[in-house]
């Protein structure tokens, strides 16, 4: 008997909370570019009574993209997609940040669009970063909406040599995002399907213990410590915001995106995280 099913990419903390919240009852496929991640955390799912798929997946590439589409596709009706894979500043160089962040997240939502059940819905994982940067010209919001994929990359402001750093990168990557989803809900739209974005800050995953513990260890420590939360924050409370966004309660909400970030962005502009202060 088919199923509907929810693609996933990034087995990841984020992804997984938010995959118990609405895969139930749903087929699972789950995509990463490490298969020893993705069989691991399908097994913790599966033995809490989830159906779920381990596939290797590279988001950087169209070919391994529209493969696990192929893959989830023998199971039933693609419903639901979360996109939770990603590098961070501290793992990758400039160019593989913007390949996998903004290319390849690009290209997910590009190919989930054109195959996306009616009433469908999906969220992906951008960042607070993408809130931190100062405003881009509408030229420039543009030109990441709506420029045609395959030529993403080879925009002016994206050339390696305009980046001052790899957080830098993934700023303009998670920006990017944003302005990606903006676009793509019109798209989604035509086929009566919602997608929309979360933003969080400092969520306590693998990923950010990296963050923790390399060159920039510091100033995240600081940046919870300053935020009006005075805490990071967890999976589950991403998966909060996701379960509105991809359930009937959210059925007006399409092409958002959502800061989760326990204020740090706000006392970054306006409190004790302000640059100077």
């Amino acid at each position: 008997m088919e199923k509907e099913v929810m693609i996933w990419t990034g087995a990841g903390q984020i992804g997984m909370a938010i995959a118990r919240r609405m895969g139930y009852g749903k087929k699972i496929i789950v995509g990463d570019n490490n298969l020893e991640n993705a069989k691991i955390t399908a097994k913790i799912m599966n033995d809490g009574g989830f159906d779920v798929v381990p596939v290797e997946m590279d988001l950087s590439s169209r070919e391994s993209i529209r493969s696990l589409i192929t893959q989830a596709q023998e199971y039933g009706e693609i419903s639901m997609m979360v996109n939770a894979a990603g590098v961070s500043p501290s793992q990758a160089p400039i160019e593989r940040i913007l390949k996998v962040d903004l290319y390849g997240t690009a290209v997910l939502l590009e190919e989930t669009g054109k195959v996306i059940k009616k009433g469908g819905a999906g969220v992906t994982i951008s960042s607070q970063s993408g809130h931190r940067m100062p405003a881009l010209t509408a030229e420039v919001d543009e030109l990441l909406a709506c420029t045609p994929t395959e030529d993403l990359l080879q925009l002016d402001i994206l050339q390696p040599e305009n980046m001052k750093d790899t957080l830098h990168a993934y700023q303009m990557a998670k920006r990017c995002n944003e302005k990606r989803v903006m676009a793509e809900a019109v798209k989604w739209g035509e086929k009566g399907a919602r997608i929309n974005s979360i933003s969080p800050g400092i969520i306590v995953t693998p990923l950010a213990m990296d963050e923790f513990n390399g060159p920039r260890g510091d100033f995240y420590k600081n940046m919870f410590a300053k935020c009006p939360a005075r805490r990071p924050g967890t999976a589950d409370e991403v998966a909060n915001v996701a379960e509105l966004l991809m359930s009937d309660k959210g059925a007006f909400i399409t092409g958002a995106d959502f800061l989760i970030d326990g204020g740090a962005t706000a006392s970054y502009f306006y409190g004790p995280l302000k640059p100077g202060a």
